[in-house]
């Protein structure tokens, strides 16, 4: 396919994770970051359909001004429609089908990974790549073990990705811990740790890599402004 005049691989990622992993945000980041790579066009979609009241529709709009195309419902259209709103539309399930690097933010836990079963074309997209959020801060994610049992129930996963934090309390302690617990987990899963992510205060604090060695991502924040 090719991107903006050049010949790239496309990107298309699935991002699952348990509640609190930072699943979202990560996801929301990542596609900004294409952008300011300059590929054309980015689409993030919003397939959260198990926590209603904590999606990217609050935010949708933000994102669109910034240069994403956003599939997701907007907060405005779902009003009155109760547990209804939060059903997948036909744009969602054909999402796999559009042009250009795609990121999919997935609802927590088992119940949310299930939710890519509904894409068309899931089980055969070559470039799907689906990344588990880990949070080693949590408590089901609190161990090497439980990170390993937490990752193989949720299906297909091609790599994890280190985003402990205690929110507001979160130290480099914290995240470069989270680092070696998250390495060990892949190396008894056999995956790859695709990065470590960190809020954006850190910057200048961390290394481009972390502990590790792997890539450390800075986040900005914008779930905070997602509740409705």
């Amino acid at each position: 396919m090719t991107i903006s005049g050049t010949e790239r691989q496309r990107v298309v990622e699935a991002y699952v994770g348990e509640y609190a992993s930072g699943k979202s945000e990560n996801a929301v980041n990542r596609a900004l970051e294409l952008l300011a790579q300059g590929r054309r066009p980015v689409t993030i979609v919003d397939l959260d359909i198990v926590e209603p009241f904590y999606t990217l529709r609050p935010i949708k709009k933000e994102l669109e001004e910034k240069g994403l195309q956003v599939v997701a419902w907007e907060t405005r259209a779902t009003m009155g429609l109760g547990e209804a709103g939060t059903l997948i539309r036909g744009d969602m399930l054909w999402s796999l089908r559009r042009e250009g690097d795609l990121v999919l933010d997935i609802g927590y836990g088992v119940e949310g990974s299930k939710t890519l079963n509904l894409l068309h074309g899931a089980h055969e997209d070559k470039d799907l790549r689906i990344i588990a959020v880990i949070n080693a801060s949590r408590p089901m994610t609190a161990s090497v073990e439980e990170i390993v049992d937490h990752v193989r129930g949720l299906g297909p996963v091609h790599g994890l990705l280190n985003n402990t934090h205690l929110a507001e309390e979160t130290d480099l302690a914290i995240i470069r811990e989270g680092a070696r617990l998250v390495d060990a987990a892949a190396r008894e899963l056999d995956l790859p740790v695709m990065a470590t992510a960190a809020d954006e205060r850190f910057r200048g604090k961390l290394a481009p890599e972390d502990v590790l060695g792997q890539p450390v991502r800075f986040l900005q924040r914008f779930m905070p402004r997602s509740f409705w």
